[in-house]
């Protein structure tokens, strides 16, 4: 099958730090590329990857001090896409909404994977002028504040299978946190259940500009004025395996619909248990009590910490390789590609305002 995969341009395939959709993306195309297809990759040029890459920049655009406006830049990405739609059997596009007004036009069948929240109210218009664009969701949650769409499915992301292989005990005796620091990803939770449980807690966090005063007005003094936690910074793919496979668990105390949270499959890869606060997706990816715990409060998650600590992180691994695998995800999205070949009507692209059809399970 030839397939196209449209990525943002903000990071590389797979991008160099920080950057789940774009390593999703990446993920995806090598996968699609090893079980034997033919795929196309539209990315920033410093992208890299077995597929054929359509460069449609430079470099991943945050790494270009000259660039200031994204979407000129994707829009002449999708002007590419536009006039090659005719050589692809299906176009999977990974850019929230900009394509929307072109899928009409192009030659060959789409979905679009929606990688973000979609509770804002804005966003609530705009689906509806679009009711019929094939849509994937990546947990069920993340549909839920949605208006009547065209889901053509959920599918949960998933990882290469060797790519965070660790299943021995843990080396460190320290809880990790790994991610953004932004009030919605609540560092300062982690913090208190650390102090809680009297564990060291290492931050491994990246700091965007939007979110500079919340680090230096309430996360940073937290850090200052506790021995127990360290502060890592923004770490790469190969610093991220240690630091996962050696932590005790992983803190997850999140306060925001989160639609996936791709760190909680990359901690469980390690066979290090998770423990997270119910929100968003939290309850359809983590299995209590076997890859971690899902709790309420800062006083529940401290509770845990002792028993997450004493999972068998071989059960925690089994776990990822049941359902987060990238060989699985390729497969499902090969058999909604089948799907959309196949689709003759809008009939046969139903629109569905319910529970999601599984192709993950």
């Amino acid at each position: 099958m030839k397939i196209a995969q449209i990525a943002p341009l903000a990071e590389s395939v797979p991008p160099k730090l920080y950057g789940g959709t774009e390593r999703i993306v990446s993920y995806l195309t090598e996968e699609l590329v090893r079980q034997g297809h033919e795929v196309t990759l539209f990315a920033s040029g410093d992208s890299l990857t077995k597929a054929r890459l359509v460069p449609c920049s430079d470099v991943a655009l945050r790494l270009n001090p000259a660039v200031t406006d994204h979407k000129p830049h994707l829009i002449a990405m999708l002007e590419d896409v536009r006039s090659r739609a005719q050589d692809f059997d299906v176009l999977h596009f990974h850019i929230d909404v900009l394509h929307f007004p072109m899928i009409q036009q192009l030659a060959s069948p789409t979905v679009t994977t929606l990688h973000g929240r979609l509770d804002l109210p804005d966003l609530r218009p705009l689906y509806r002028r679009f009711p019929q664009i094939p849509l994937v969701s990546i947990s069920d949650d993340q549909r839920r504040p949605m208006p009547q769409v065209c889901w053509m499915g959920t599918i949960y992301h998933g990882l290469p299978s060797d790519i965070l292989p660790a299943v021995e005990p843990s080396t460190g005796n320290y809880l990790a946190f790994l991610g953004r620091i932004s009030p919605e990803k609540q560092a300062d939770r982690a913090i208190e259940i650390a102090n809680r449980v009297g564990m060291p807690l290492k931050i491994a966090a990246k700091i965007d500009n939007v979110d500079r005063e919340y680090w230096q007005t309430v996360i940073e003094p937290m850090v200052k004025s506790h021995r127990n936690i360290e502060f890592v910074g923004e770490i790469d793919e190969h610093q991220k395996r240690a630091f996962l496979e050696n932590a005790g668990a992983l803190l997850f105390p999140i306060d925001w619909p989160e639609p996936f949270g791709l760190v909680m499959i990359e901690a469980m890869a390690c066979g290090t248990p998770v423990i997270a606060f119910r929100c968003g997706s939290v309850p359809e990816i983590i299995e209590n009590g076997i890859s971690g715990f899902v709790v309420e409060s800062i006083e529940e998650a401290a509770d845990k910490v002792d028993l997450a600590l004493r999972l068998d992180r071989r059960m925690v691994r089994e776990a990822f390789e049941r359902r987060f695998t990238a060989e699985r995800m390729a497969a499902n999205y090969f058999r909604l590609y089948r799907q959309l070949l196949g689709a003759s009507s809008q009939s046969q692209r139903r629109s569905v305002d319910g529970p999601a059809m599984h192709l993950s399970n």
